[in-house]
């Protein structure tokens, strides 16, 4: 059998918007790789499909036309102006991601299905400085002296990579994590379920997300995200310990929820499922962990990056690839592919720059099996305009939403004060 021997500095494996990114960040440092993914685009990819402030920051800072050619095109990119959020009491309260809006302001974040969003994302990986395959299996990956030996095939021929550096895109079971973190996969911390409906009613004018916090779904929540053309994204997230611990069956969870559930039910009268439900792990970031090694980095899911309290991964995948190019960027500069140079470049700037964000959100997740405090803080910011104004301005102020993990606040909140 013959093998086409390839050298290249950097092997990324997953094109999904970890992978993506990474690739597009390199392409605009002059940084040659190849990026492999075992699917062919475009192709699904089971998630709530809600892109943040986050994803519009990153695709910006890979080329601010992306963006506008995302806003020019509501027929797939849904535009969302702000968050619904329901407590377990029925009681709603929504937040406007930008409290200050005029008519000339553009949507902080959108909603886009992930076959439509991946594949734009995959398009616009091709550079001089990007080599893709799509349909790829892997064969092995394996340490030599120069770094990293990646066997694949795709299109009926067998490739032998050599790289000094690998990028693991490719998800939390993924083989990049399993060959360098110790062969393991970690057990998914919560599990979430997926859906597409048509034809919900009472669905937001301004197309806010929203989060259900049933009590039948503790810890976690429901959440309907509305997509164009009368199209939803539904689905239930929950802790996988409490879903073993009480042998919960979410699939007939949800659905009874939107059968019986009396802030749900009318709503779904007329709606019709589409595609069938589907589940997956998903690994969150409760705490600190290596995303990172001699000669290798993971990105997004594969570096367990899901946000603990709004389940957002896909503004932390492209995050998360974006520092990773940098990282590479200053590594191939000095010359050094060693754990601790990454850990130094990498692992501490994903820290800084999310760590804190991910306490907050394990705190607020926690909050979740306390629903007297949660509907008392929901009754308080609808009447409490000030209130109401801090929570709005913590989606885009991280010493605001600092505030949310102190139990000083909470104190103020239950005394007036």
């Amino acid at each position: 059998m013959t093998i086409l021997k390839l050298d290249t500095p950097v092997i990324i494996i997953g094109a999904g918007p970890a992978g993506a990114a990474t690739s597009i960040f390199l392409s605009k440092a002059g940084i040659q790789h190849i990026i492999l993914d075992k699917e062919k685009f475009p192709r699904d990819k089971i998630c709530g499909d809600a892109c943040s402030g986050k994803t519009a920051f990153v695709l910006r800072r890979a080329n601010p036309a992306w963006m506008e050619e995302i806003q020019a095109h509501e027929e797939k990119f849904t535009p969302s102006f702000g968050i619904t959020f329901v407590a377990p009491n029925g009681k709603t309260l929504d937040i406007p991601f930008t409290p200050t809006r005029t008519a000339a302001t553009k949507a902080p974040g959108f909603i886009v299905s992930r076959l439509v969003f991946d594949n734009y994302l995959f398009q616009k990986i091709p550079s001089p400085h990007a080599t893709v395959f799509e349909a790829a299996t892997i064969k092995s990956i394996e340490r030599n002296n120069n770094g990293i030996q990646t066997t694949f095939s795709a299109n009926n021929i067998t490739y032998q990579v050599n790289a000094k550096i690998i990028v693991g895109a490719d998800g939390d079971k993924g083989i990049v994590r399993k060959t360098f973190i110790n062969n393991s996969t970690p057990k998914a911390y919560a599990v979430g379920l997926r859906a597409y409906y048509q034809g919900i009613s009472s669905l937001h004018s301004d197309n806010y997300l929203e989060l259900h916090f049933l009590p039948e779904i503790k810890p976690g929540y429901f959440w309907i995200f509305p997509l164009p053309n009368g199209m939803a994204n539904v689905g239930a997230g929950i802790l996988s310990q409490t879903l073993r611990k009480k042998k919960i069956n979410l699939r007939e969870l949800m659905l009874n929820a939107i059968k019986n559930n009396p802030a749900l039910k009318y709503r779904f009268a007329k709606a019709t499922l589409v595609d069938k439900i589907q589940g997956w792990g998903l690994p969150m970031a409760t705490k600190r962990e290596p995303v990172s090694g001699d000669n290798f980095m993971l990105t997004g899911d594969a570096a367990s990056l899901i946000d603990p309290f709004s389940g957002e991964g896909i503004g932390n995948a492209l995050y998360s690839g974006m520092l990773a190019a940098q990282a590479i960027q200053k590594s191939i500069e000095q010359n050094n592919t060693t754990a601790s140079f990454f850990n130094t470049a990498y692992d501490d700037v994903v820290w800084k720059r999310l760590g804190d964000e991910f306490k907050i959100s394990t705190t607020l997740q926690r909050l979740c099996n306390y629903p007297m405090l949660f509907n008392y803080a929901v009754n308080k910011a609808n009447k409490s305009p000030s209130f109401k104004n801090t929570i709005s301005c913590s989606f885009t102020d991280m010493d605001l939403r600092g505030q949310l993990r102190k139990p000083s606040f909470y104190f103020k909140i239950l005394f007036n004060r």
